[in-house]
């Protein structure tokens, strides 16, 4: 009878240990693009990881899928792996990402571009000040963008422009 027990404890142990170990973690580039691939809808898209950013205990990931910003956030576990908690994707060519990280003094605000870019100049009112951000058209890249302070961390963004590289209006 203990024979018995101590086997089954045995399958039990080896089946929660393969189980766990088979967890996907975004703890490298491979890592993250086998993550994504393997959220719905995500399966058969194909991801370009562009810039991956260390937080405290937060990864923030912006890549494109099938040429649509998008981002994926990552929370470090106690065992150091991180594990995916938030992802999203933008329609336009220019996806803005809010990063709510409680541990950061200054809130950052992420700008995905894809190689199709025709933006070379951001304008917004966030909370009533004017921020303007340049980008380089034509090249996927990742931009933070470092909000203005605010006492409850809420942030109103209003009259976005976004200017071509000759400075005509894109759109509003």
């Amino acid at each position: 009878m203990i024979g018995l027990v101590l086997v089954i404890g045995i399958v039990v142990l080896s089946a929660y240990y393969l189980s766990n170990d088979k967890k996907l973690y975004g703890n490298d580039e491979g890592s993250i693009q086998k993550v994504i691939q393997s959220i719905e809808g995500y399966e058969n898209r194909q991801i370009e990881i562009l810039d991956i950013s260390d937080f405290h205990d937060s990864r923030v990931v912006g890549f494109l899928s099938d040429q649509r910003p998008g981002y994926i956030e990552f929370a470090r576990n106690s065992k150091g792996n991180y594990e995916w908690k938030h992802i999203e994707t933008a329609h336009d060519p220019v996806g803005l990402f809010m990063l709510n990280n409680p541990k950061e003094e200054v809130q950052k605000w992420m700008v995905v571009t894809h190689h199709d870019n025709q933006v070379a100049k951001m304008q917004v009112r966030i909370n009533g000040e004017l921020l303007e951000q340049t980008f380089v058209p034509n090249r996927a890249d990742v931009t933070y963008i470092e909000l203005p302070p605010s006492e409850d961390q809420s942030y109103t963004f209003r009259d976005y422009k976004f200017y071509d590289e000759r400075g005509m209006l894109l759109d509003e």
